[in-house]
């Protein structure tokens, strides 16, 4: 790097550190915006953060609007960054929307009036978004920031989305995608809404698991039964589902769908070497919630089953009476979801199909089938030899100090394959949040040295794609 390029990056670390009471602030004033996006009494709040972040973007001189779409509305800015700039063009992604508080008793303080508290770690900030994702979105406002204030300029050219209905599941995303990619294009997206290994390990995250999640109905009599009368009898419709549901896994814990596991590719050696080298308590980690013994796949690390196998869980199953008391029924129907994580390379629609055949193929007779789909998205797989990627890795080493680990997430984020689908980006995910930071939970936290640190990787970022 230059002389005057690392006189210019120490600086702006410098400003970082001497200024971050002051981005606390703004974090603590987005925090106390009340912008639950599933509940419609705080439709006027979601708009409320939306001309927030419009503002925040054009003090820095982006050009930036609020668009409305069929539910809350989506920021979009743009700044051309500096003359002569031959990186890549920036899409950072980001949502202003948080899930509700319920239960609100189990909160140690309104969840809208953010805290700052002492913690095993140094300070915290406890509040509904502090992590998940206004705390994490923000520290890339406050690298743009810097860099506006001390650096001469934004050095990058770079495009910001931010949306209101992640926690709702992004409905109106797709849409507002399709109907404006020519105001969209870019190189690469940049999102900061997952985690890190520890607090002192910088993790990309490069694998999501996608998802096929399906309900059945099976129906049997025309009504319900007295199962005096009729038992021994008529069919059973719960017996009948909860025996095919029962026939999910083998006894090892393979799934038996016809095909399943056709595309499903292993991990290299050296991705296993380097999970297996983080000494994961697999015990520790079940213990925290009250368990002692793991489950799942036979033959393959914690690690391994828990970021790049594909999963089958039964999520919910109801039929017949369930009130208090006796009721000797035998239900005309029973119903089941389903879900099933899965890995890169499995395709959604076809494990869909492959559940309504192995469904179907033990259906007994007299029984009838009905099927439901929630969603289907396919998991992802990151490029880590990008150029992209690669500059992240080394502005979280120059930070950290030690190389970022390449990490799994066994969950979805659903903005990463619309991205690549319909703008045709990868995505760069790179997020500070902890296991521990309670997210979608009460008393939900980012510790303040993920959120000081995690501002100055971005400024360290820019500087890379700027050409540091």
């Amino acid at each position: 790097m230059p002389a005057s390029t690392q006189s210019t990056l120490a600086a702006l670390l410098d400003h970082v550190d001497a200024n971050l009471p002051a981005s606390r602030d703004r974090l603590f004033d987005l925090l106390r915006i009340k912008s639950v996006s599933a509940q419609p009494a705080h439709a006027v709040d979601c708009l409320k953060a939306a001309e927030w972040w419009r503002d925040q973007l054009m003090g820095l001189d982006f050009e930036a609007s609020v668009q409305p779409t069929a539910g809350h509305p989506v920021v979009v800015a743009h700044c051309g960054g500096a003359s002569g700039y031959k990186g890549p063009h920036i899409l950072f992604y980001g949502h202003y929307d948080v899930q509700p508080v319920d239960p609100l008793a189990l909160w140690h303080s309104d969840p809208f009036d953010p805290q700052l508290v002492d913690g095993p770690r140094g300070k915290r900030y406890v509040a509904r978004g502090a992590v998940d994702d206004k705390g994490q979105s923000v520290m890339f406002l406050e690298a743009l920031r810097a860099w506006h204030t001390i650096g001469g300029g934004i050095p990058a050219r770079i495009t910001v989305l931010i949306e209101g209905e992640e926690e709702v599941g992004s409905v109106s995303l797709d849409p507002f995608l399709r109907a404006n990619k020519a105001d969209l294009v870019a190189d690469v997206a940049l999102i900061s809404d997952t985690g890190m290994w520890d607090v002192e390990t910088p993790a990309i995250t490069t694998r999501l698991r996608g998802m096929t999640y399906a309900e059945i109905t099976l129906k049997a009599a025309n009504r319900d039964l007295h199962s005096g009368l009729y038992g021994g009898s008529a069919l059973n419709p719960i017996n009948a589902l909860t025996k095919i549901m029962g026939q999910l896994q083998d006894e090892t814990g393979r799934i038996r769908l016809p095909g399943f596991y056709d595309n499903v590719k292993p991990i290299s050696n050296s991705q296993r070497a380097q999970w297996d080298a983080l000494g994961f308590d697999e015990v520790a980690f079940l213990a925290g919630i009250g368990l002692s013994a793991p489950a799942g796949e036979r033959g393959y690390s914690a690690l391994e089953r828990l970021w790049a196998r594909p999963t089958a869980d039964i999520n919910g199953i109801w039929g017949g009476y369930t009130g208090a008391g006796s009721k000797t029924v035998i239900a005309s129907e029973a119903s089941a979801k389903i879900s099933f994580r899965l890995v890169p390379g499995q395709d959604p629609d076809t494990v869909m199909e492959q559940f309504k055949q192995f469904v179907l193929d033990r259906l007994p007779a007299g029984a009838t089938a009905t099927f439901a789909d929630f969603a289907r998205a396919p998991g992802m797989e990151v490029n880590v030899d990008s150029p992209h990627v690669r500059a992240a890795l080394a502005a979280l080493q120059d930070e950290y100090g030690k190389p970022a680990l390449l990490m799994g997430c066994g969950g979805s984020i659903p903005v990463v394959t619309s991205l690549r689908s319909i703008l045709g980006l990868d995505s760069i995910l790179m997020g500070f949040g902890l296991d521990d930071d309670q997210i979608h939970s009460p008393n939900e936290k980012f510790e303040e040295v993920c959120f000081h640190r995690g501002i100055r990787s971005h400024v360290r970022l820019l500087a890379k794609f700027a050409g540091g």
